[in-house]
């Protein structure tokens, strides 16, 4: 795969596969943090951060919903990507329905905001970038330290109540979101992305007895941890929504479709009805992006047509304990 490597942009500069077949992703590079401190190097200051994403992404759209279900749009600008990534990585093409320019520097490439930021960096060029406008580089790019940072540390600049990880709930909030990363959230590029048919089937197995296992849960609970909308269900919704459009076919996790669950297909359409949460899926870029940009699973880069899900239907989840959702959009 394609990287930058002492601020020189490579292809083919490393696998993405161990010796065993099995997909292995990088961790990602900036790891700084925005703190609610006046000690802090990064405060949350509106207007002072600004966010590079891809509709396409379920790790950039974890942090868009966060955003939006915390009030943050006019405190956090954004831009938006193509979703095809060819051999010269994200870029920007503002032509192209849903995307934008570079509104800051007018920039081509994304990595060429990742050479602003450190012009002898060596790295996976990836989304979602936390960029601070101020000492003008990147502060995080790790989605869920992003999402973490914009649920917790902005509610001084924030336009709800929305609080996704509560006291009370942050222990099971943080072990779900442990427990759903490796077998769901990463467990389905595992299968697409596997290179032997033992890495496959490893990854297929932990996925579906993973969603198995939630869809249990969820046959007496609302939400993920319990009866409130936290963080855990934001990671859970990226990966589910994009599931029977993409993962199912292009990733061959196809032993069952989301739809076919008696509990994970209404909580996600539950989940989808939250307020703010539609307008953040572009299903466009998302059906583009997996099946153009991967030509080792897709070489011929047919876009499928995909089965028509009506995520707006009845889903009667409401009637299990818990908080209304619209209730977590409460302005101040």
């Amino acid at each position: 795969m394609n990287m930058l490597v002492d601020g020189e942009w490579q292809t083919d500069a490393y696998e993405s596969t161990n010796d065993d077949g099995e997909f292995d992703r990088q961790e990602t590079t900036f790891r700084d943090r925005i703190e609610d401190d006046p000690d802090a190097r990064f405060q949350p200051e509106a207007g002072r951060y600004h966010l590079y994403v891809s509709y396409a992404c379920p790790w950039a759209h974890r942090t868009l919903l966060v955003r939006r279900l915390k009030g943050l749009e006019d405190a956090i600008s954004v831009d938006v990507v193509d979703p095809y990534r060819d051999e010269d990585g994200w870029q920007f093409t503002p032509e192209k329905e849903g995307c934008t320019e570079d509104s800051l520097y007018g920039s081509d490439y994304l990595r060429e905001l990742y050479v602003r930021a450190d012009d002898d960096v060596t790295c996976r060029v990836t989304v979602p970038v936390l960029w601070d406008k101020q000492e003008e580089t990147i502060v995080n790019n790790e989605s869920e330290e992003i999402l973490r940072m914009l649920d917790t540390e902005f509610d001084s600049v924030a336009e709800t109540d929305a609080d996704l990880y509560p006291e009370g709930y942050r222990d099971e909030v943080d072990r779900v979101i442990d427990d759903i990363y490796d077998p769901i959230n990463n467990g389905v590029y595992r299968a697409g992305f596997a290179d032997t048919q033992s890495a496959y089937d490893d990854a297929v197995t932990d996925l579906f007895d993973a969603l198995d296992h939630w869809d249990d849960v969820l046959a007496d609970q609302r939400y993920l941890a319990g009866d409130r909308l936290t963080e855990a269900d934001v990671c859970m919704f990226t990966t589910l929504v994009r599931f029977d459009q993409v993962y199912h076919t292009h990733f061959m996790c196809n032993r069952q479709f989301i739809r076919e669950y008696d509990n994970l297909w209404p909580y996600l359409r539950d989940l989808y009805q939250t307020p703010g949460v539609a307008e953040t899926v572009n299903m466009d870029h998302i059906k583009e992006h997996y099946y153009t940009t991967h030509p080792d699973v897709n070489p011929k880069r047919i876009v499928a047509v995909g089965p028509d899900l009506d995520f707006e239907a009845a889903h009667d989840r409401d009637e299990l304990p818990g908080e209304p959702p619209a209730d977590l959009l409460a302005t101040h």
